[in-house]
Formats: structure tokens, C-alpha cells, sequence
């Protein structure tokens, strides 16, 4: 598994609040800490740039009926041979009012889930 693939297993695993796998495919996180994270709804990932051991992606979520995105430029390392999540850097980027909505409905962002 290459660390483009981890990274869209892992964002699937917070999709299902698999917090065993992602412990599993990681460093640092353990199942206590990831169970304490806020309820999120997971919308969409999009996967910007990916090269040797960094994925750099943009998910999308909704919090408390407020969508939101995550900005981070992940760092993988190889552990007895498997790619496993070290760390990140995350941005403050802010979804953009004309972007499409990542709510599915394929309208601007200003015209459906902007609040």
C-alpha cells in the first residue's frame, strides 16, 4: 500500500469510526485519544498532491450543521515494512464561496450550505 492509498483507507476509517484501523496505521494515535474526536459528518476528500512520503489532501466535513474542510500535508513512515501515519501540517484554508458545495448537491457553495 503506497502512502496515497493509507490516506484515502484512513479518511474512509474516519467516514466509519473505524478508530482500530487508524491506531492501527499509525504512530502516535490510539484508539482512547481517536474515540475523544468531535462528531463529525465526513463529506468528501480530495486527494491535491502526492509524492514519496507525503499526501497532501483537503477533506471535507460538517460540524454542528456548519461545513468546514480540513487542510493538512501528511507525513507517512514505513514501520516493519508498512506505511504508517506520522504526522501533519495543517493550513488554514477556508472554503471558498464559488467553490461546488461539498455536500453533493452540485451547486455553488454561496447558494446551498453557506450559512
Amino acid at each position: 500500500m503506497t502512502p496515497k492509498e493509507l490516506m484515502i483507507s484512513r479518511y474512509e476509517a474516519f467516514v466509519n469510526k473505524d478508530w482500530d484501523y487508524l491506531a492501527k496505521t499509525s504512530t502516535s494515535q490510539s484508539v482512547e485519544e481517536l474515540e475523544m474526536m468531535p462528531e463529525l459528518e465526513w463529506l468528501k476528500l480530495e486527494v491535491l498532491d502526492a509524492y514519496d512520503n507525503i499526501v497532501e489532501f483537503k477533506a471535507y466535513y460538517r460540524e454542528n450543521g456548519k461545513i468546514a474542510l480540513l487542510h493538512e500535508k501528511s507525513s507517512f513512515v514505513k514501520v516493519d515494512g508498512e506505511w504508517k501515519y506520522k504526522d501533519g501540517v495543517i493550513y488554514n484554508t477556508q472554503l471558498q464561496r464559488n467553490e461546488i458545495c461539498p455536500c453533493g448537491s452540485g451547486k455553488k457553495y454561496k447558494k446551498c450550505c453557506l450559512h
